[in-house]
């Protein structure tokens, strides 16, 4: 086999469009703001502005998923990098808030296509004993990316004026789309069969997968702002103070994808998911008590440790409860997950900056932890093994059946 047809060159293609999504959703944090106030927009309109991305993420994800399960997914992936390099180009050279605006919708699709057909082709190339370790290589590279992609964007902007940073990562977008267009995708484990959005949507294994997903997201884009409030408001610490306690915890994470991604192929996807929202709901009232910085960076890292101990397995679960069926419309259910992640990243902050402002960081996080156990307690009620017995109408999982030499395991 060829270079460009190697297992692993497709994983590392992957981690290099997540990490340059990254990169280039980051980036923006020190100058979109300015870049900005220079075209005149109030500070609801930024907020807007970043809150646009969503849109498109939310509205592409599924329909993008599903193109990808019936044209295979290079294109879209080629596609995908050509359209977040465009965007991103437009950032450098807008001149009027409503191409701002454009370049953020345009740039959320791109985010949309990135990260569901490069994970609906990692579970297209490998089997349940091998995917939570390579979403963990994934997730590491996203990680080193929300470290250093703030930094690169301030320096840059420094450097060289507002577009430079806009430029450097547009082309290392468009170097990710020639990638693409270069990459020959090896067979994969198992032929697709195009499979009608609402019938996985049907299945309980995945709707079940998608509402842990909210639940991790939610909780996840909860504590990272209203934690930095209470650092920055409770605690006196300064903005790269806070910084620096948020960059620990990304560096960690550069471990703990890994890890857990790992552990989740030896004990079982799911079991981690429900562990990582246990563990991440007993944890989380410790942030309440911190008193300064060395004690924030501490407990900073063990939540985000927690917190890894089900995303990426949530990843491999996805995959898991879609092909215990004997359907493997990936790109779909990919959808599906990141349409669950999205709900989560749009939630998560309004609940947060609601309850911290009526009773504080402490009190929230006191309220949110028994609550968490109790949703991860409701999605767990129903048996794995009638989940993965019942959901799936004979003649479909029939028609999508693997050949032979398949490996088909349950979700758990």
């Amino acid at each position: 086999m060829s270079i460009r047809s190697s297992r692993a060159v497709a994983v590392a293609l992957v981690t290099f469009a997540t990490f340059t999504d990254i990169i280039t959703y980051s980036v923006g944090f020190p100058v979109l703001p300015d870049l900005g106030r220079r075209l005149g927009a109030s500070p609801t309109t930024i907020g807007l502005l970043f809150a646009s991305f969503g849109a498109t993420l939310l509205a592409v994800s599924i329909p993008m998923g599903a193109v990808s399960d019936r044209v295979g997914r290079k294109g879209p992936l080629a596609g995908g990098m050509l359209a977040l390099a465009l965007s991103t180009a437009l950032f450098a050279y807008a001149t009027s808030l409503p191409w701002l605006f454009a370049a953020r919708l345009v740039q959320g699709a791109a985010d949309a296509v990135t990260w569901v057909v490069g994970f609906a082709l990692i579970a297209d190339l490998y089997g349940p004993a091998e995917r939570g370790r390579m979403s963990g290589i994934v997730m590491s590279g996203t990680s080193v990316a929300f470290m250093i992609g703030p930094s690169i964007g301030g320096w840059l902007y420094e450097a060289g004026g507002i577009r430079l940073p806009f430029l450097v990562v547009a082309a290392v977008a468009a170097s990710g789309a020639v990638a693409f267009v270069w990459f020959d995708p090896p067979s994969e484990r198992v032929r697709r069969d195009p499979v009608p959005i609402g019938t996985l949507l049907t299945v309980p294994a995945v709707a079940r997968c998608a509402g842990l997903v909210v639940a991790l997201a939610t909780t996840l884009s909860m504590v990272e702002p209203i934690f930095s409030m209470h650092l920055q408001t409770d605690l006196g610490l300064g903005p790269s103070r806070v910084g620096l306690a948020f960059a620990a915890a990304a560096l960690g994470n550069t471990v703990f994808h890994p890890f857990f991604g790992r552990l989740s192929d030896r004990y079982g996807a799911r079991r981690m998911v429900y562990a990582g929202l246990v563990i991440s709901a007993c944890t989380l009232p410790l942030l309440g008590r911190t008193w300064n910085l060395e004690s924030a960076m501490v407990l900073i890292v063990v939540q985000s440790a927690a917190f890894a101990v089900g995303i990426t397995p949530s990843l491999a679960y996805m995959a898991e409860a879609t092909s215990s069926t004997g359907l493997e419309s990936f790109g779909v259910s990919y959808g599906v997950y990141n349409v669950a992640w999205a709900i989560g990243l749009l939630s998560g902050p309004a609940i947060g900056g609601f309850l911290f402002e009526r009773i504080g960081f402490s009190r929230l996080t006191l309220l949110w932890a028994p609550a968490l156990l109790v949703a991860t307690w409701l999605l767990w009620v129903k048996s794995p093994n009638a989940e993965t017995r019942t959901h799936a109408d004979p003649s479909d999982v029939a028609r999508a059946a693997p050949g032979p030499g398949a490996e088909i395991t349950p979700a758990d």
